[in-house]
């Protein structure tokens, strides 16, 4: 099985793209060994230095801290996927997702989650991120940003530049965008 690496525009993380399904239930993202029972997902999290694993469909972005380097990490992280998936396993995370609880939203509400699953959030994918609607009160979006996109150097000028004026745009109530 061939891995392929690609880099996002955090310098800290690194998108896994194992040619395979991923996850089968939706993004997923674990910081911690002990918030999960996969045990492709403790041994990547027991990695000196690896801060949080997210999953998308079809690849995982691994962040680490600023001071390991990634060419002493990465050739681990592709030995335990591959083993992973050698052992005939179809999916890394399989209906693992803690489902948020059903929230009803406003009409802008509607609105402003559409605009981020169908406008951002597919490019936000692709640098191995997400980003999820938390809250719209007083013209100020609040946002989540998970995998790539948590902790970039660039997501504040993606936040501003781009999430905020596509926000904006579209819709005169939003006036700001941040992130939680």
């Amino acid at each position: 099985m061939f891995i392929q690496t690609e880099a996002t525009p955090n310098p800290n993380s690194l998108k896994f793209l194992p040619g395979r399904s991923v996850s089968n239930d939706g993004s997923f993202e674990v910081t911690k060994k002990e918030d999960t029972n996969n045990e492709l997902l403790k041994n990547i999290l027991s990695i000196n230095g690896i801060t949080g694993i997210f999953l998308g469909a079809d690849f995982l972005s691994v962040n680490k801290k600023d001071k390991i380097n990634w060419e002493d990490v990465k050739h681990i992280i592709i030995s335990l996927i591959n083993d992973f998936y050698s052992t005939g396993k179809e999916y890394i995370v399989v209906n693992e997702v803690k489902k948020e609880k059903k929230v009803e939203h406003n009409e802008i509400e509607k609105k402003i989650i559409n605009i981020l699953e169908t406008k951002i959030r597919p490019a936000v994918a692709k640098d191995g991120g997400d980003i999820k609607f938390k809250e719209f009160k007083k013209g100020i979006v609040k946002v989540e940003l998970q995998g790539s996109c948590s902790g970039c150097p660039s997501s504040t000028m993606t936040l501003k530049q781009g999430v905020e004026n596509l926000l904006r745009h579209y819709l005169p109530e939003v006036k700001q965008v941040e992130a939680i």
